[in-house]
């Protein structure tokens, strides 16, 4: 289906079809610029570099070690600027145009409010300055969204994120996410924060089995009642393999039920390799959970540190795993299906945009055949 024959690139193709993005952090989409530019207004002066281009090359750089606890360092910079209700909102409006031009057409963003209260704000007014941002991209760029909170796995205050997720569901929060270093925090220390948003009817997304086993994915689905597992590449350790490493054998009682159960996965190929979470690409469990029909996505996780975006993304998994358009369109399709808006939404973005996005790109591509 990627051919040259078509006098397009598969990058270009890639870049024009519909995308669904679920795993992305807002304070991980911050553009080098608008970082210099917030902290020349803020008065802070501890960034590595004020030059955007060396900026961006140095966020990347400290990513890039193999290590989470080393991965999320980055953050400590990119939050230190979003502290104002102007600061909150340009970056979310700014990630609202980036996904419109790298052809998102819904983005499911999550951040921990907890964060940018450094400077005197309450967490409503963070969570109220970001909803204002993302309302008027929609507007501005014509891409649909849906914000997750994010308690922290090293902190107490989970119940209250989870306590104000609900109290914004008729604002634009989608669901409650719990973030952060998995190693000594288990999920099921947070269990009151997920029994209320199950009481309250709401959605769950958790980080599960990237630095830790699979212990940490049954627990945060079957403790905690997530809905979807963010990253989950250890899942895989819940299978039994062909001597070719490759081809599954069986399936253990965790992995059968994340299949039965169709419970999506958020895969972050490039993040992943970055973090340390799977040694390289070619071994990422992406390609055994694909084709072994778990409901798999593709996302991001942080655009700035991984200096990726979901074309990238989706070009890495075609160049790495030989996918073809209709294997982008089905794991867009999943990814949608997999979207905490509500379903009506869904399906209308299913079928008004993400259909006839890929049916136009085919019939482009054989008219450029003829």
């Amino acid at each position: 289906m990627f051919k040259k024959r078509f006098f397009l690139t598969t990058e270009e193709i890639i870049r024009s079809v519909p995308k669904v993005l679920l795993h992305e952090h807002l304070d991980g989409t911050l553009r080098p610029q608008t970082i210099i530019e917030l902290a020349e207004e803020t008065g802070y002066d501890k960034l590595p570099t004020r030059d955007p281009v060396e900026l961006k090359k140095w966020f990347h750089r400290g990513a890039n070690k193999g290590n989470l606890v080393e991965y999320l360092q980055g953050f400590e910079h990119t939050c230190a600027v979003m502290q104002t209700k102007d600061a909150l909102k340009r970056v979310a409006l700014e990630m609202m145009e980036d996904m419109r031009n790298d052809g998102v057409c819904y983005v499911e963003i999550r951040f921990a409010p907890i964060f940018h209260t450094q400077k005197g704000l309450y967490m409503d007014d963070v969570v109220t300055a970001v909803l204002e941002g993302l309302e008027e991209g929609k507007e501005k760029f014509k891409v649909e969204y849906g914000l997750l909170l994010c308690g922290m796995r090293n902190m107490k205050d989970t119940l209250e994120i989870a306590e104000l997720a609900v109290n914004f569901r008729k604002k634009g929060v989608v669901g409650f996410d719990l973030a952060g270093e998995e190693g000594g925090y288990p999920p099921k220390k947070h269990i009151e924060a997920f029994q209320f948003i199950q009481r309250e009817n709401f959605n769950i997304t958790i980080h599960a089995g990237e630095a830790f086993g699979k212990e940490s994915i049954w627990q945060a689905i079957q403790w905690c009642g997530a809905h979807r597992i963010g990253h989950g590449t250890r899942l895989t350790e819940d299978m039994t393999f062909a001597e070719d490493g490759e081809t599954v054998t069986g399936l253990g009682d965790l992995a059968q039920y994340v299949l039965d159960k169709r419970i999506p996965i958020e895969c972050c190929l490039l993040s992943n390799v970055h973090t340390g979470a799977v040694e390289s690409l070619e071994k990422h469990p992406f390609k055994i959970l694909y084709k072994n029909k778990f409901r798999v996505t593709i996302n991001t996780d942080n655009c700035l540190m991984s200096d990726t975006s979901m074309t990238k993304e989706f070009l890495t998994a075609v160049q790495t795993f030989d996918l073809n358009l209709d294997d982008v369109e089905k794991i867009t399709i999943n990814a949608m299906k997999s979207a905490f808006i509500h379903h009506n939404e869904r399906i209308r973005l299913i079928y008004d945009v993400i259909k006839p996005g890929y049916l136009a790109m085919r019939n482009t591509l054989t008219s450029l055949q003829i």
